[in-house]
């Protein structure tokens, strides 16, 4: 059987002075720390048996005393019964005492040190720690001086003290070392404590309140005992007036909640509105911009010049053209028949178109456009002559009859703008044509091609067709004025 460490757990051998332990010595040893045990025992009776009230009032104080903590240097009230002590009162907590590793290993060398000693001491490594030494004059006492009997003696008194004391036996030297320099710290902690107690004692015998001042206390007393007794009152008073006020609210809320539901109805409803009437101004909105649209294309259309676009009368170099068609011809520019007879099919079209519009007749003449081979017809009586508007360039002498009936055509067509030109100007008395026609000439200028020359000739032209676009200009504004009228 091995002894332990009940700290370091290192193995321990038995000091030889419990080897022979009497009962005495077991008193001896064991006397202080049943006294120990006795005191601990009255404390926790004190504890038990002080009255409910006094625990009360300690946890008040407790309090008060805590609440006031910030106030170190104030002289304390005698009512206190305790004082916390500062940081600065009291240097170091009390420390738990570190057990020493594992691995060291100690050996009982000498028990009679200036330190208590302890009950055992570290083995030795080896074999022979588990047995006591032996001595050849042991053998009369027989079974009594066994190793069996001293460890079980032993066990029964670590037992003993163990059970007594706040501390587990036994223990090594080292620990015992370690174990008393804590205990003397916390003597030394203790003794600190126990001093400041003292002066914090002193303080409250030194300031103990005079019998006037313990007068002044018991008025102030009573005075605030009657002034809790009038706040009892009032806050009576106010506690009915909040139990009112509260089943107001209770009302009011059950009214605020009818309102909510009232309003949400209408929200709904006034969101339903503003959607029908969104849509209804989006659609008049798009209603609008339609016939905005429509005004101005309206307008646009009244301001548009149809004849402008399908006669378009322009001048190229030496010759007049009307729709891209020259009319005339020069030796240094010859032009084909066919464009010549093209452009007059386009005058004659220009002229029998405008009069339509305008509503006017000619006198003795006829118009019949028929583009390339257009005729003009002269009315004298019963009789019709029909005049053609075009040309073969063909100078034979069975051509020359045909060449007389063209240039009666261009004058009878020169004519009838003539008679256009005067119905314009009586209805526009500020319009003046460019080149006036007499006759045959048109600007002093003959418009037969007959023993004329070719240059007179496409001029004579070229002045015809600068009169026409004027009259195209005249039938414009009145075809404006018609449509405002």
């Amino acid at each position: 059987m091995t002894l332990h460490c009940q700290r370091c757990k290192q193995p321990l051998r038995m000091d030889d002075s419990l080897s022979d332990l009497d009962s005495a010595s077991a008193d001896m040893l064991i006397a202080p720390l049943s006294a120990e045990e006795q005191h601990q025992q009255q404390l926790r009776s004190s504890r038990t048996d002080t009255p409910r009230s006094k625990i009360e009032e300690n946890e008040s104080l407790h309090k008060r005393v805590i609440g006031k903590a910030g106030k170190r240097d104030s002289a304390p009230l005698p009512s206190e019964s305790f004082v916390v002590l500062t940081r600065s009162q009291v240097h170091t907590p009390r420390s738990s005492v570190p057990s020493p590793s594992p691995s060291s290993t100690t050996t009982a060398t000498n028990t009679n040190t200036t330190h208590t000693p302890s009950l055992a001491t570290s083995a030795p490594s080896g074999p022979a720690s588990s047995s006591p030494p032996h001595h050849p004059n042991d053998d009369k006492q027989g079974r009594n001086n066994s190793l069996s009997h001293r460890l079980k003696v032993a066990n029964r008194l670590f037992n003993i003290m163990s059970s007594k004391s706040s501390v587990d036996h036994p223990m090594c030297l080292e620990c015992t070392d370690m174990l008393l320099e804590n205990l003397e710290k916390q003597l030394e902690d203790a003794s600190r404590e126990r001093d400041c107690y003292i002066d914090f004692l002193k303080k409250v015998k030194d300031n103990r309140i005079t019998q006037e001042e313990e007068e002044d206390l018991k008025r102030q007393v009573h005075e605030l005992q009657l002034a809790e007794e009038e706040a009892q009152d009032e806050l009576d008073d106010q506690r009915n007036e909040y139990n009112a006020v509260t089943r107001e609210l209770e009302q009011l809320e059950k009214e605020m909640e009818s309102l909510d539901q009232e309003e949400r109805e209408y929200w709904n409803q006034c969101n339903q509105y503003q959607i029908d009437l969104q849509n209804f101004q989006n659609e008049r909105d798009s209603m609008n911009f339609k016939y905005d649209h429509d005004v101005k294309q309206y307008e646009r259309l009244q301001k548009t010049v149809v004849y402008n676009d399908a006669f378009c009368i322009a001048q190229e170099g030496h010759f007049g053209t009307i729709n891209g068609f020259r009319l005339g011809r020069l030796h240094s520019h010859p032009v084909e028949w066919n464009e010549i007879n093209a452009a007059w099919g386009q005058t004659l079209l220009l002229l029998y178109t405008v009069a339509n519009k305008l509503k006017f007749e000619f006198k003795t003449y006829r118009l019949i456009p028929m583009g390339s081979f257009s005729r003009v017809e002269k009315h004298e009586g019963d009789s019709v002559i029909s005049y053609e508007l075009y040309g073969t360039g063909d100078f034979a002498l069975n051509r020359m009859f045909l060449n007389r009936r063209f240039d009666q055509a261009m004058v009878a067509v020169l004519n009838c703008l003539k008679q256009l030109t005067d119905y314009a100007e009586e209805k526009d008395r500020s319009l003046r044509f460019p080149y006036r026609i007499h006759r045959d000439k048109i600007g002093d200028l003959s418009i037969r091609l007959q023993f004329n020359q070719s240059e007179l000739w496409t001029k004579a032209l070229k002045y015809m067709l600068t009169n026409m676009k004027w009259v195209l200009v005249f039938a414009s504004r009145a075809n404006v004025n018609t449509e405002q009228d």
